[in-house]
């Protein structure tokens, strides 16, 4: 199970436990989530840890779910996903397509 919530420490957490006791194998997208301050998020996401959850941040989660370039049906969109949302990785994306003279949003 893949979750995030808009309280860390407590929505977040909450969801996580009953799932992790339920035996599923849990993945939190932690840069996804939010606490009521960065103690509160990091100390959250700690505990869920140490439950057994395993954090991943939402570049890993998408990257999963495309697996390789090669997925063509899926890879033109993920592109423009992280192109638009993806921090440095997609500025890095648009100044790649910028020195090869790409169309945006290609590979």
């Amino acid at each position: 199970m893949v979750i995030a919530g808009l309280w860390t420490e407590v929505c977040l957490n909450l969801a996580v436990q009953s799932t992790l006791a339920a035996g599923y194998d849990v993945y939190i997208v932690t840069d996804a989530s939010g606490g009521g301050s960065e103690e509160g998020h990091e100390r959250g996401v700690q505990h869920m840890v140490q439950s057994g959850a395993k954090p991943i941040t939402a570049a890993v989660y998408l990257s999963e779910l495309q697996r390789d370039w090669s997925r063509e049906e899926t890879a033109g969109d993920v592109a423009k996903l992280f192109a638009e949302l993806g921090g440095g990785f997609g500025q890095g994306l648009r100044w790649e397509w910028q020195l090869l003279g790409l169309k945006e949003g290609t590979r």
